[in-house]
């Protein structure tokens, strides 16, 4: 299956994510920022990194980019879409998602191995997992800290849209511990940690990312 993995200016991590979508055994296919064409993509993948240098806010300027007016439209009709790190605060910009990404709360990079849960394994990203699987997956932020009001957080848990969360010393400040949440469809996953460094045992502390990108493999042939 055909997996677009879109760049912007500042993005770094858009390489690695091809790489897992081929891994994984799907099609990565580029996408630049500036075109408004998907070409026909399966899914989506929005890389992290420092889109436009991370000026106004992190996400806020991409948000605006060419590509993503089509995104959106595609997400809500359906297509599986991940946002990793910057990403997620590209989906969270475009109101894909709920909540914000603020600056950890120790005000300092963090860039370690980080245990997490899988909390929902029903996601269009999540399938190939068992509900309540512990995973080894890098974190790499300094805005990473996820935020919302209590109503939006209470809306997340009652309808099991947290998706992973961290375990032992949360690393951001992120409420409720949250790394990951989805929108009500499970089609648009949104995530802090790197799952895409987490693909072989050469350049990453486990293979247990690699099934980010194999959920929505198997999930978009069967559909």
């Amino acid at each position: 299956m055909r997996v677009g993995v879109v760049t912007f200016p500042g993005s770094l991590d858009d390489g690695d994510a091809a790489r897992a979508v081929r891994l994984a055994g799907g099609e990565p296919v580029c996408l630049w920022h500036a075109d408004a064409d998907l070409h026909g993509v399966d899914a989506v993948i929005l890389p992290g990194g420092f889109s436009y240098g991370d000026y106004l806010r992190c996400g806020a300027i991409a948000r605006f980019a060419p590509v993503m007016q089509p995104i959106i439209d595609a997400a809500t009709d359906g297509l599986p879409v991940l946002g990793i790190c910057n990403g997620f605060q590209v989906l969270c910009e475009s109101h894909l998602l709920p909540g914000a990404l603020i600056r950890n709360d120790q005000r300092k990079f963090v860039c370690r191995d980080q245990r997490l849960r899988v909390e929902n394994a029903t996601t269009a990203w999540t399938s190939a997992y068992e509900p309540g699987e512990e995973t080894l997956i890098p974190v790499k932020n300094g805005e990473g800290g996820y935020v919302a009001d209590n109503r939006t957080l209470d809306e997340l848990e009652g309808e099991d849209r947290v998706v992973v969360r961290y375990l032992d010393d949360n690393p951001n400040g992120s409420y409720r511990d949250i790394a990951g949440i989805a929108n009500a469809r499970g089609n648009v996953v949104g995530l802090m940690p790197h799952p895409e460094h987490a693909v072989d045992t050469l350049t990453g502390p486990s293979i247990d990312g690699l099934r980010f990108f194999a959920s929505v493999l198997t999930r978009t042939v069967a559909a």
